[in-house]
């Protein structure tokens, strides 16, 4: 029994194929999703894309529409589904992903893979709770170093492998802001008809919390597996 128990302990070691929900760092299980391949953490009960969102398509294939200038002002528009690059640049797109309204991630057509969703409060929640609570849940999901954050960010340890990236955000009015500062993602939980919550990190702060925005604002996507 003890050698059985022993050659166990080695085949995980070697091969990570063991898990724990109190692990923050198991194995991680890339998705292919839209032509790009995704990391994935598990994080206490919880599964996470552990980069963010990329797409430009619904998951039944329509095209998620984007402004033929990517500074226009749609703060007058009722509900503008619309999706960008930070500053309409594509080269920010494959480390910071794209910038969604909460119009988009609340289309009945999706836009995560099958399977997964974009979270809400209760699963933003989960995640903080998880991590003991919002006062320093921020360092736990922030990238290390500055390649990405500006200064400080001398908290961050990343240890949940969540990869945190400040992607920065658009305004309903058209500007693009904090990219390198902060990192915004969208939940699904309305606010009032012209509110939204959405979760944020910021590279001068070790907290992390829920705050409600205009739904035309454009924010970072995680998808949270089903």
């Amino acid at each position: 029994m003890k050698s059985f128990l022993f050659l166990s302990i080695v085949i995980c070691f070697l091969f990570s194929t063991c898990t724990n929900e109190n692990d923050p760092k198991p194995l991680r299980l890339p998705i292919d999703y839209e032509g790009y391949e995704y990391d994935t953490i598990q994080i206490g009960s919880q599964v996470w894309m552990s980069e963010n969102l990329k797409t430009e398509f619904y998951l039944n294939g329509d095209i998620i529409p984007t402004t033929s200038n990517p500074s226009i002002d749609i703060s007058g528009l009722p509900d503008p589904k619309y999706q960008w690059a930070y500053a309409g640049n594509e080269n920010f797109e494959d480390i910071y992903g794209r910038l969604y309204t909460w119009y988009v991630i609340t289309d009945p057509r999706g836009i995560c893979p099958a399977g997964w969703r974009v979270p809400d409060n209760q699963d933003w929640n989960i995640l903080v709770d998880f991590l003991g609570g919002s006062i320093n849940a921020g360092d736990k999901l922030k990238e290390i170093g500055n390649t990405h954050w500006h200064l400080p960010n001398d908290g961050a340890t990343n240890e949940t492998g969540f990869n945190a990236l400040p992607g920065g955000f658009r305004r309903p009015n058209g500007d693009f802001m904090m990219i390198g500062y902060h990192g915004r993602w969208w939940s699904t939980t309305e606010a009032s008809i012209e509110n939204a919550w959405r979760m944020g990190v910021a590279n001068d702060r070790n907290e992390t919390g829920l705050y409600n925005y205009y739904k035309s604002e454009g924010f970072s996507v995680r998808c949270l597996k089903n």
